[in-house]
């Protein structure tokens, strides 16, 4: 089983959305996949669909006598979804206790999927936090996301210094790519950050998502792209980054 970290230094770069539609696209390629959603505000399950219940969750989890397995839920796309889930701030804060005082609650919790799944997606909220910290330990692969313009693009040195805390001591990573969201190639300042993104990570850049309308109209049908428009440019440029993922997790480590 692999576990997956999608991650940003700043929030409004399109996190959510490519987590559930990534977790989409690696369906579709044979992975059994389940996305969890470890961002408190909860609102990973929007992107597959407006039915589905998020009331119980991740964040109840560590005060129960259940394994995260009965918080579970199928989605349409054949998804499975863990959620945050809904709480008060009490709950919340006791939640972010257990996860500073057991640095490794997150994998271990998820280690007990591991017959179920190939792959678990997590979304993350951004920048430093226990939830991030927990995420980046646990995983396989890390997709940094950025957007093509300046102040996304200022930020990927912290995301880089992060991986580098958490991730890299751990023997299963394999490796961190970066995905441009949002990228309209008329503007000559996207133009000029997808450059300087491919200069500095080169083929670490596992795709650029081009600025899509099929992306918000899918979310406001309550339905992930490649169920609302499997042929529009941003979902071929998702399955793009999918193929990228694909062939990471072939690599073997070598200690």
């Amino acid at each position: 089983m692999d576990i997956i970290s999608v991650v940003s230094a700043k929030g409004g770069v399109g996190k959510s959305t490519l987590t559930a539609n990534l977790a989409v696209a690696l369906r579709t390629r044979g992975y059994s996949v389940l996305a969890v959603d470890t961002d408190p505000q909860n609102s990973l399950h929007f992107h597959f669909s407006f039915r589905l219940k998020s009331d119980q969750g991740l964040v109840h989890a560590a005060h129960s006598d259940h394994s995260v397995q009965h918080l579970i839920s199928p989605t349409p796309a054949g998804v499975d979804l863990l959620a945050y889930g809904h709480c008060t701030e009490s709950q919340r804060a006791d939640f972010e206790h257990v996860l500073n005082r057991s640095p490794d609650w997150l994998v271990r919790s998820l280690h007990n999927l591991q017959p179920r799944y190939d792959l678990i997606l997590l979304d993350t909220p951004p920048g430093a936090s226990s939830y991030l910290a927990q995420a980046l330990s646990a995983s396989t692969l890390v997709a940094g996301v950025t957007l093509a313009d300046a102040g996304s693009y200022v930020t990927l040195p912290q995301l880089q210094s992060l991986v580098d805390t958490y991730c890299l001591p751990q023997r299963h990573f394999k490796g961190f790519g970066i995905i441009v969201n949002q990228v309209d190639q008329n503007k000559p300042l996207n133009r000029d950050v997808v450059s300087m993104v491919r200069a500095s990570f080169g083929e670490s850049v596992m795709g650029l998502i081009h600025l899509d309308q099929a992306v918000s109209e899918a979310l406001a049908y309550g339905q992930d792209l490649f169920q609302y428009a499997p042929h529009s440019e941003a979902a071929r440029d998702i399955a793009v980054c999918a193929d990228w993922i694909n062939r990471a997790l072939s690599v073997v480590k070598v200690a």
